[in-house]
């Protein structure tokens, strides 16, 4: 079980902090769950929540985002409230000092379960939960307010019996094992967001200077209910076969895979939300209700070298294959879906 959440810090001292070590404890029983030094700090405490700028140092009266993933042992009881014990030199009086902060509720409802959303196999679970930082730090400040959207949200993409993601001249779309697949939907729900206006992307590098309300390309939002609003973004030029008010039923067609917006190569991006806006919203965690898990990625370096060049991805099979129930495939994944 896997514990992703966000710390947001400020340092109101006139003088440069230093972060240490940090602890996450069982408020309750006071057991320690996970213990970061300062290696894993500077890759984690981000000034101004700004993605890129990781730094265990922060300059006096700024402030930091430390994106935090506890991994649970097997059997563990799920803590119902942890709190944060940070050690820290403090410039200011010239010596560490540990500070308790951070106290909060562990959210216990379990996460909705989904259909799959592609059909066949080979897909792989790209910038996936729960340490890939392209998603799970896409933090966003819109309209006075930081949102989340993407904490949980996967890129997927295709290899083919070759470990390929693409053959053939990496600048045509159709190239790309994924691009035109089916999307489906993941369950039940009314479409509340759609857009179909927007051509295919050049792939091999990120659009510049792209407006903001076309960074999902085509896209459809489902309200499937309860507060939840799944978001399937980068839709394939004249493919989406839905409008605003329709009714969907789990396994239905609603499109197809593209590169339509804030896009380097063909994908679903997929991710669950609080509301229908795909940017401007809490991401919310999720699971599947049946895949097959056959390989793991080896790096992520690996795979953006496969998907740039057209290189095999290098991968370590799962032998035998892993049928997981009511799961979320984790970062590189490879998976086969239920036909």
């Amino acid at each position: 079980r896997h514990i992703v959440y966000e710390l947001a810090v400020t340092n109101i001292t006139g003088g440069d902090v230093r972060f240490e070590k940090l602890k996450v404890v069982d408020a309750d029983s006071g057991a320690p769950l996970a213990e970061l030094g300062p290696d894993e700090l500077r890759t984690r405490v981000t000034p101004g929540a700004s993605r890129g700028n990781e730094n265990r140092e922060l300059a006096a009266y700024q402030f930091a985002v430390i994106f935090l993933h506890v991994v649970l042992a097997d059997g563990a009881a799920v803590p119902a409230r942890i709190t944060h014990e940070i050690t820290a030199f403090f410039a200011v009086i010239g010596a560490d000092m540990t500070v308790t902060i951070g106290e909060g509720a562990v959210v216990a409802k379990a996460p909705v379960a989904l259909g799959p959303p592609l059909r066949g196999k080979g897909y792989v679970a790209a910038d996936g939960c729960c340490d890939s930082i392209r998603h799970v730090r896409a933090l966003l400040s819109l309209d006075g307010k930081f949102y989340l959207a993407q904490r949980f949200a996967i890129d997927w993409e295709q290899i083919d019996d070759n470990n390929t993601l693409v053959v053939g001249d990496l600048k045509v779309p159709a190239n790309y094992h994924i691009y035109g697949k089916p999307l489906l939907a993941v369950a039940d729900g009314t479409v509340v967001g759609t857009r179909d206006d927007l051509q295919d992307q050049v792939p091999g590098a990120l659009p510049a200077n792209l407006p903001i309300d076309e960074a999902d390309g085509n896209f459809v939002v489902l309200d499937i209910g309860s507060g939840l609003f799944v978001n399937y973004a980068h839709m394939r030029p004249g493919s989406v076969k839905v409008k605003l008010g329709d009714k969907v039923q789990r396994g239905d067609q609603i499109g197809e895979v593209g590169n339509t917006g804030n896009s380097q190569a063909p994908h679903l991006h997929l991710h669950v939300m609080d509301s229908a806006s795909p940017l401007a919203s809490d991401g919310l965690p999720y699971v599947f209700d049946s895949f097959t898990i056959t390989a793991v990625g080896e790096t992520t370096e690996d795979f953006d070298k496969a998907e740039a060049t057209g290189s095999p991805m290098t991968l370590t099979p799962r032998v035998p294959p892993q049928n997981l129930e009511d799961a979320l495939p984790l970062d590189l994944s490879v998976v086969d879906w239920p036909q």
